[in-house]
């Protein structure tokens, strides 16, 4: 019983990170629909109503103190401007190229950020692997058969500083302790929610008449690749260890890849698949050091 139990678990894990990798799929489609901010306004707006039902069956008192209530939502800005630049940027550009490239580098931005900021110290093994990661993400970028203006396309600055806010973000959740995790995403939802319907959202599409496959989309954005994948990934942290569950992550990338060549008919090439694999590596490589 406890072997299928894990089985089932880590199958679940599987489709959790599947459901990341479709977050890409699903905003770049529903950009042609909506507004950025119309999207991030309801895929949190139904995160944070699909959370009641979770935190109420786990027991979950919802109280949380005026400082980490302050944290969050300074997390929840970023988070704001985070996926503003992740979704704008996968409309003007693909999801396949933005969900390699960014999920890539925002572990190797946040070890560089926690190195800087003390949190965590450079070893001389470290800078193999960083070497190996920044090759990878370039040769996602194409940086060897491109010129300039090609790299340094509105949509490539975009993913740069949404891995950035986003690495900025990792190292800030990690300093709310006062509240669990499940707490901490259910008020992250509600603030990034809050801050878009009463100061950015212009809600002007008609969602009544949207038709059913954008709604498809917006549901499972919200339940499946936000609340679903993010509950899952947080029960994985506390049943098998951070270190382990971390592990899954790398299949982020390439389930990104793969539903956007799937889904949306986008091109991959063989620089974008080398690269993944090199980045994934140098992340792996930086994990194990550090575990250890």
């Amino acid at each position: 019983m406890p072997h299928r139990a894990n089985a089932l678990f880590y199958f679940l894990m599987v489709l959790a990170m599947i459901g990341w990798g479709g977050a890409w799929v699903h905003s770049k489609y529903l950009s042609e629909y909506m507004s950025v901010n119309e999207i991030i306004f309801y895929r949190y707006l139904l995160a944070t109503v699909s959370m009641v039902p979770i935190l109420m069956k786990r027991k979950r008192s919802i109280s949380i103190d005026i400082r980490s209530a302050s944290a969050t939502f300074f997390a929840a800005t970023i988070l704001t401007l985070y996926t503003w630049l992740f979704v704008e940027g996968a409309h003007l550009g693909t999801a396949s190229l933005g969900g390699a490239f960014v999920t890539t580098l925002i572990p190797i931005v946040t070890f560089i950020l926690s190195t800087f900021l003390g949190y965590r110290t450079m070893q001389r093994r470290d800078t193999f692997a960083l070497l190996l990661g920044a090759v990878g993400v370039m040769t996602i970028l194409g940086v060897w058969g491109f010129s300039a203006e090609q790299i340094f396309r509105l949509e490539n600055l975009y993913f740069v500083f949404a891995a950035l806010l986003w690495a900025i973000l990792t190292i800030v959740a990690s300093k709310i302790t006062a509240i669990g995790p499940m707490i901490y995403s259910f008020y992250l939802y509600l603030f990034t929610t809050l801050i878009e319907g009463l100061l950015v959202a212009d809600f002007r599409t008609d969602m009544l008449h949207i038709g059913t496959l954008p709604w498809l989309n917006i549901l499972s954005l919200a339940l499946f690749s936000t609340t679903f994948a993010t509950s899952i990934y947080f029960v994985g942290g506390q049943r098998i260890g951070a270190d382990r569950i971390s592990s899954f992550t790398f299949l982020v990338p390439f389930s990104a890849i793969g539903l956007s060549a799937i889904f949306l008919g986008e091109h991959i090439t063989t620089g974008m698949i080398a690269g993944t694999v090199m980045a994934v590596t140098a992340i792996y490589l930086l994990n194990r050091y550090h575990s250890k």
